[in-house]
């Protein structure tokens, strides 16, 4: 039996910072009017708001959004768009991101990837930077593209549930994500939950939820999980 790194897709492997910036910046020209007085956050500011988990409404309303119709419309927006194209072209990898991968595959690490992403989201991005190599089919654990959404701390612990029923049995398991839902997904089926802080969580966030440690990133993980 091998050694099993689960690892989430954005947060992880992809910055997912500019597209979740550019939606802003969409949402705040769709909502605001013309007469209104408009404080566009910079990057880094509405960057750390969203890592701090400060709701949309309440950035709606530091830049500038007072109407409460208008601060619920941009919300509304903002949802409905983050996850279309042509957005999804401003995602980047993280640095090291690959380097990684390929430390923990040369390892002998069985290697699966779990995302909130729909199939239809996942595949062009596999494709576009060879990431099959290290999730062949049956170590990928996404969304169907018909999944009728709950929330993240429900539906990633369902793709936990699966992976675990049709993996084969490992030594031991880890899950790498920058979020809550991987933190749940985690510790509900005894895999060790790792943290990291290149992803939508700030440290304080991801501390509310104990996992069983905190890294910088995807590479400071692996690299500390080979040590063991």
């Amino acid at each position: 039996m091998k050694k099993r790194i689960f690892t989430d897709f954005d947060g992880p492997i992809m910055d997912v910072s500019e597209r979740y910036y550019q939606v802003y910046l969409y949402c705040l020209e769709k909502i605001s009017q013309p007469e209104q007085t408009i404080r566009t956050l910079s990057k880094s500011e509405f960057w750390e708001l969203k890592r701090s988990q400060v709701p949309e409404q309440e950035i709606a309303k530091l830049s500038g959004l007072e109407n409460q119709n208008q601060t619920i419309a941009f919300a509304h927006l903002r949802r409905a768009t983050v996850h279309t194209n042509p957005y999804f072209e401003c995602d980047r990898l993280i640095e090291n991101a690959i380097a990684a991968l390929e430390k923990a595959q040369f390892a002998g690490i069985d290697l699966a990837v779990m995302t909130m992403r729909r199939h239809r989201e996942l595949e062009p991005v596999l494709e576009k930077y060879d990431l099959k190599r290290f999730f062949p089919s049956d170590r990928i654990f996404c969304l169907d593209d018909d999944y009728v959404k709950t929330v993240d701390t429900q539906d990633k612990p369902r793709l936990m549930q699966r992976a675990q029923t049709y993996l084969p049995k490992a030594t031991k398991q880890w899950m790498i994500g920058d979020t809550e839902a991987d933190i749940i997904a985690a510790q509900g089926h005894d895999v060790e939950a790792i943290a990291i802080l290149s992803g939508i969580r700030n440290e304080t966030q991801l501390e509310k939820y104990s996992p069983n440690q905190i890294f910088p990133d995807l590479m400071t993980s692996i690299t500390d999980i080979l040590k063991s």
